[in-house]
């Protein structure tokens, strides 16, 4: 069956680098990813199967449905397809919508003879909007059993954790008045400076994972005018969403009394939460096996590397979830930047769309056909993620 998988992997290699291509060189951000979404919907149609589109009330979203022979298992492959705003695919999104659609089409490709049913599910604004948390709340994921996908890097891992994440902004309203006459106006530059003072002082009181960077971005328009106006984005990150939402009520609480030194009024807006992430491990195992079979040794994590943030968080916490890692550039090139964005169309990036495609079908097939795998991973799941599915 695995022969048949990666037979079909490589007929389809063609197509699935003019995807991967494609995407790459039309860039579409957060929400905006139309063309992206549409050449996704035309492959998947055009190799069988059913495609919803829009999905979960998101207009570049879509749930692409092969049944097997019979009911079964239901394995799921993410893609996600959404660009780095003013970087383009310096993110390898690209490549990771590309291997999704290539695994689906692979394994679906051997369903006339096995029972259970292959989703491929768009998932957009990975990179700023949540698009998962959304799928997830609207119930794209009742009724999968398994969900995978990989992601470019610059080594190959499986088992990679994530921090969860919370984009946060802060908006204080003052008077406007003339520089000469200040006791005229309210200085809302005032309050968010003492709100980014506040913030230091929170830190103390915070978990030792916690992490968060802002920016200002509105603090006024001239210097002889007190701002009435100010605003700064934050990113903020911790070991768990119960974490993250416990730091973001210390937010609103010094945000106010940061208000009331100038008597300005203020706003804390809190963008979806992006949860911590709990990698399966009985599925990554296979999933390393399987790539190890297509000649690609794989690593475990460094316990003391930094992790990022996805909203796959959210989908490990509803079902078993992997997220691994291939490499397409050394380990000299970092993520989100212009070197990576042009290893994402690199010979390299192009291999790993095809390897990344068969060694995420192949562990379709083990779930599909391994009873003794899928109670193994749910196993796993019920007792690492479950618990903190809230």
């Amino acid at each position: 069956m695995k022969q048949r998988i990666a037979e079909k992997a490589d007929e389809i290699r063609q197509e699935l680098l003019r995807l991967s291509h494609d995407i790459h060189g039309c860039p579409e951000t957060s929400f905006e990813e139309v063309h992206a979404a549409a050449w996704q919907k035309d492959m998947l149609e055009r190799h069988g199967f059913t495609v919803e589109m829009p999905f979960c009330g998101m207009e570049t979203s879509f749930r692409a449905v092969r049944k097997g022979r019979a009911s079964g298992p239901v394995i799921a492959f993410l893609s996600e397809y959404d660009a780095l705003k003013g970087l383009g695919h310096a993110c390898g999104h690209n490549i990771i919508a590309a291997s999704a659609v290539g695994a689906g089409i692979a394994l679906a490709s051997v369903l006339d003879d096995a029972a259970g049913e292959v989703q491929v599910i768009g998932t957009p604004a990975e990179e700023g909007g949540g698009g998962k948390i959304y799928l997830v709340e609207r119930g794209a994921f009742r009724g999968v059993d398994f969900a995978l996908m990989m992601h470019p890097n610059t080594k190959n891992i499986i088992g990679r954790g994530g921090l969860a994440a919370q984009g946060v902004k802060v908006l204080f309203t003052g008077r406007a008045a003339h520089s000469a006459t200040p006791d005229k106006g309210i200085n809302a530059l005032s309050s968010l400076i003492a709100f980014f003072n506040s913030i230091d002082m929170l830190r103390q009181t915070w978990p030792n994972s916690a992490k968060i960077n802002g920016i200002i971005t509105k603090g006024g328009s001239a210097s002889n005018i007190i701002p009435d106006e100010a605003e700064a984005e934050f990113t903020v990150r911790a070991s768990t969403k119960m974490e993250l939402i416990a730091m973001f009520e210390d937010l609103k609480r010094v945000a106010g009394a940061a208000a009331m030194i100038t008597g300005a009024s203020f706003a804390v807006d809190g963008e979806p939460v992006y949860a911590e992430r709990y990698p399966n491990s009985v599925m990554g195992e296979a999933f390393k096996r399987n790539m190890e079979l297509l000649g690609e040794k794989m690593e475990y994590p460094d316990p003391r590397e930094r992790f990022g943030s996805s909203d796959v968080g959210n989908v490990s916490l509803e079902l078993p979830t992997i997220h691994e890692y291939l490499a397409i550039a050394d380990t000299s090139v970092a993520g989100h930047t212009p070197a990576f964005r042009e290893a994402a169309a690199s010979p390299r990036g192009d291999d790993v769309v095809i390897l990344a495609a068969k060694g995420l079908a192949f562990t379709g097939w083990d779930l599909l056909s391994d009873e003794k795998l899928r109670e193994a991973s749910m196993d796993e799941y019920r007792k690492k993620a479950l618990p903190f599915r809230k």
